[in-house]
C-alpha cells in the first residue's frame, strides 16, 4: 500500500509541475517525516525548484500543496519549515488498505536475470567465508523472483584451478595414491562416515606448508604443481581424472551444506568445460576484430594481448592491431593496459571471464552440453558437459547479471564489463551487477570456543581473521551443527512434551535463522566478526528475536480462539477514525505504517542490491509490534471493537514478518 500511494503522489506532483511550471523531472526525492504526526511523506521539491524559478522555496510548495489536494487516499498537504510539503494519508482508508492485502505487483518489464553465487573452489569444505556468500546471493535471488522476476541460480565450479591441483598434488605426491588409491581412499572415508571435503581440508592445508617446507625443494615442488595444473587444464591422463574425481565428490558435498541452509542451484558451470569447448577462441576473435584487444609490441607487456583498463584512459588499437607496435607510439605503450592473454599463450582469468559472461548474456554463439548433477525436492539440478542430455532447460541468453563476488575482485570484474561495453553491448554492461561485499571474520571469544588457541596480544582485537590455505578457520558444516546444537539445549528445556523430532526441527528453523540473519543484517561494505552469542541471542537485532515476534502473534490467535485471516476478515466492518488519532494512535500506525512498507522495501532492495535494508526492516517491525503488545492488552480489551482493531495489528504485523522472514531464508517455528 505504502509504495502504490507513493507512486500515485510521486505522478500526481509530476503533472503538477509540467502543467504548471512546465518542468520535467527524471528523478523526485521523497523522504518521511521526522515525526509521523506530521504524515508519512515528505517532499523537498521546493527547494531543488527554488533557483530554476527564482521564487522562495516556501512560496513554490505554497503553489504545489493548492494544487494536491484533493487527492485519494490522502487526507491533506501542508507546508513545513522552509518549503517542505508534508503529505497525510487517509489512516481509516490506509488501514483497511492494508489489511485486505499488500501482494507485490508484477513489474512492467520483468527480466530474465542470472544470480551467481557461492562458486566455492572444490578442494576442500565450504567455510564461513562462503556462506555470506550463498546468503547473499540466494537472498537477493528470493528478492528478484518475489518481485516477479525470472531467474536462473548458477554456481560457477573452478575444477580446473591452482586450489584444485593443490589438493592433487596431495593426494598423488604426499599420499603416494594412484586412481585407483583415491577410489579406494573415498570408498575407506564414507566406509568411517568420514567427509572428503574434510579429508581434503587438512590435505590442502598440509600441501601448502610442503611447497615452503624445504628450501631447497623449493622450485622443484612449485614444478610439480605448475605440471599438475597444466594436466588438469589439458583434462586427459589420470592427474585429470583425479582431479575430476575428487572436485565432483566435494562439489557434492557443498551442495548437501548449503541445502541446510535452503539454498539450492539450478546449473553448475564448470571451469573445465569454458576450456574444452573452446569458449575462449569465439570470444577472442571478437574482442580482436572490434579493437577491444590488441597485441602490445613494446614495453612490459611485450609479446601480450591486452586491453585498456577499466577506469583508464588507455589507448586501443587499430584494425591490423596485431602487426602494430601498440597504439600511441609516440607516448609509448600503456603500462596500465590489462593482460589477456599471456606472452607465452595462456590466457588469464579474465579472458576466460569474458567469455563466460558472453555465454551469459547469450552473446557467444555456442553452449554448454548439460546433464544432471543433483535432485532437489522441486527441481533438478544441471552441470555443464561436453555430452550431455537432449532434453534440458535452457540456460544462458540473461537480460540482467548479478555475480556475489567479494570486493576483493572488483577490478577483475570492472575490466569484463570493460570488455563488454568495447565490443557494443552497453546495454548489457548496464545491466551487470558486481554485487560485492567484504570478508567473515571471527570474535576472538567465536575462535577459542571452536578450539583455536589465541595469543593474548590477538584477544583484544576485534575479529581475527580466517585462512583456508592455513587451515584456521570455521567449517560451514561445522558451525551450523554448533548453532543447531545450542538451540536444541534451550529447545528442549522448553518444551519437552515435543517428540524428539519436533524439538530437532525447530532447533534446526532457530539456527539456520539466527546464522542468516547475522549474514544479512549488515551492509555488504562491512567486514563481519562473527560471534555464537551475538547471533543466537532472543535480544536485540538477531534472527532468534524476529522469530520469536511471529512466536508470539501466533500464540496471541491461539489464545483469542481466533486465526490471522479471521481477525482480517473481522476487521473490514470496523470504524477505525477513533483509533488512529492522537498521540496513543500514532504510536499504533507506527506499526501499520511500517507493515505498510515491505513491498517499498523490496524495491529498495532490488535497486541497491542490498539485503540489508529488508534485514532492518523486520527487525524495526518486530520492535515496533513489541511496543504496542507492552501497552495494549489484546486479550483482556473489554471493547469488541477495538479488540478487532487491536488484533488485526497483530495479523497485519505477522503477515508482513513472515513473508520478509521468507525472502530473507527464515521460516518461523510455531513455538520456540
Amino acid at each position: 500500500m505504502y509504495l502504490r500511494e507513493q507512486k500515485k503522489l510521486l505522478a500526481r506532483l509530476r503533472e503538477i509541475l509540467r502543467l504548471k511550471f512546465q518542468i520535467e523531472l527524471d528523478t523526485i526525492a521523497i523522504e518521511q517525516p521526522p515525526e509521523i504526526r506530521f504524515g508519512e511523506y515528505a517532499l523537498p521539491i521546493a527547494f531543488e525548484l527554488a533557483r530554476r524559478l527564482k521564487k522562495a522555496p516556501r512560496k513554490i510548495a505554497e503553489e504545489i500543496v493548492g494544487e494536491l489536494s484533493p487527492l485519494e487516499g490522502f487526507a491533506g498537504f501542508e507546508v513545513a519549515g522552509a518549503g517542505y510539503i508534508n503529505a497525510k494519508l487517509d489512516r481509516s482508508l490506509a488501514a483497511q488498505q492494508i489489511a485486505s492485502g499488500t501482494e507485490v505487483e508484477t513489474p512492467e518489464a520483468a527480466l530474465h536475470a542470472l544470480v551467481e553465487h557461492t562458486s566455492i573452489n572444490p578442494n576442500k569444505a565450504a567455510h564461513v567465508g562462503h556462506l555470506r556468500n550463498a546468503i547473499l546471493g540466494d537472498t537477493f535471488v528470493r528478492l528478484l523472483r518475489a518481485a516477479g522476476h525470472k531467474v536462473d541460480v548458477q554456481n560457477y565450479i573452478d575444477n580446473t584451478g591452482v586450489q584444485v591441483a593443490d589438493v592433487v598434488v596431495g593426494l598423488m605426491h604426499l599420499e603416494k595414491l594412484s586412481l585407483d588409491g583415491v577410489k579406494a581412499l573415498m570408498a575407506e572415508l564414507e566406509q568411517r562416515g568420514e567427509k572428503i571435503d574434510y579429508y581434503c581440508w587438512d590435505l590442502y592445508a598440509r600441501v601448502s606448508q610442503w611447497y615452503e617446507a624445504e628450501e631447497g625443494e623449493i622450485q622443484t615442488r612449485k614444478q610439480i604443481r605448475l605440471n599438475t595444473l597444466h594436466a588438469i587444464e589439458e583434462g586427459s591422463g589420470e592427474t585429470a581424472q583425479i582431479a575430476d574425481l575428487i572436485s565432483t565428490a566435494i562439489l557434492r558435498r557443498h551442495l548437501e551444506t548449503m541445502l541446510r541452509l535452503g539454498i539450492e542451484y539450478d546449473l553448475l558451470p564448470r571451469e573445465s568445460e569454458i576450456l574444452h569447448l573452446h569458449f575462449w577462441n569465439l570470444a577472442f576473435a571478437q574482442l580482436k576484430e572490434s579493437g577491444v584487444l590488441y597485441y602490445e609490441n613494446a614495453g612490459k607487456n611485450k609479446g601480450c594481448w591486452v586491453m585498456k583498463r577499466a577506469g583508464s584512459a588507455g589507448r586501443t588499437g587499430g584494425d591490423d592491431a596485431e602487426n602494430q607496435a601498440g597504439p600511441g607510439e609516440e607516448n609509448g605503450p600503456d603500462e596500465d593496459a590489462k593482460v589477456i592473454v599471456r606472452s607465452n599463450g595462456t590466457v588469464t582469468y579474465v579472458g576466460k571471464d569474458i567469455a563466460y559472461h558472453l555465454w551469459k548474456f547469450g552473446l557467444l554463439g555456442r553452449d554448454f552440453a548439460y546433464r544432471k548433477f543433483f535432485e532437489y525436492p522441486s527441481h533438478t539440478c544441471w552441470i555443464s558437459a561436453e555430452q550431455g542430455e537432449a532434453d534440458h532447460p535452457h540456460f544462458g541468453g540473461a537480460q540482467a547479471i548479478y555475480n556475489v563476488i567479494d570486493s576483493r575482485q572488483a577490478d577483475p570484474q570492472a575490466n569484463v564489463i570493460e570488455a563488454l561495453r568495447g565490443l557494443g553491448y552497453t546495454e548489457q554492461a548496464s545491466r551487470y551487477t558486481h554485487f560485492s561485499y567484504e570478508m567473515v571474520a571471527l570474535t576472538p571469544r567465536c575462535a577459542e570456543e571452536l578450539g583455536y588457541e589465541i595469543p593474548e596480544e590477538d584477544r583484544a582485537r576485534p575479529y581475527i581473521e580466517v585462512s583456508g590455505r592455513k587451515g584456521f578457520g570455521v567449517k560451514a558444516d561445522d558451525l551450523i551443527d554448533k548453532l543447531v546444537a545450542a538451540t536444541r539445549k534451550e529447545v528442549d528445556g522448553r518444551h519437552p512434551e515435543l517428540s524428539a523430532t519436533e524439538r530437532e526441527q525447530i532447533a534446526h528453523e532457530i539456527a539456520v535463522g539466527a546464522l542468516r540473519y547475522f549474514m544479512l543484517k549488515y551492509t555488504r561494505n562491512t567486514v563481519i566478526a562473527f560471534d555464537f552469542h551475538e547471533a543466537l541471542s532472543f535480544e536485540g537485532e538477531t534472527g532468534p528475536y524476529l522469530q520469536y515476534a511471529v512466536v508470539r502473534t501466533r500464540s496471541i490467535f491461539r489464545k483469542a480462539g481466533t486465526t490471522p485471516e479471521q481477525a482480517l476478515a473481522d476487521f473490514a466492518g470496523v470504524d477505525t477514525s477513533g483509533y488512529l488519532s492522537g498521540e496513543d494512535g500514532d504510536g499504533i500506525w507506527q506499526v501499520w505504517l511500517r507493515a505498510a512498507k515491505t513491498s517499498l522495501l523490496l524495491d529498495q532492495c532490488i535497486a541497491t542490491a542490498e539485503p540489508a535494508y529488508l534485514a532492518k526492516h523486520a527487525f524495526q517491525l518486530a520492535q515496533e509490534f513489541s511496543n504496542f503488545y507492552r501497552k495494549h492488552h489484546i486479550l483482556t480489551e473489554p471493547d469488541p471493537q477495538r479488540k478487532k482493531f487491536l488484533l488485526a495489528t497483530a495479523a497485519v504485523t505477522q503477515r508482513e514478518l513472515v513473508r520478509s522472514l521468507a525472502w530473507l531464508g527464515i521460516s518461523a517455528p510455531e513455538v520456540m
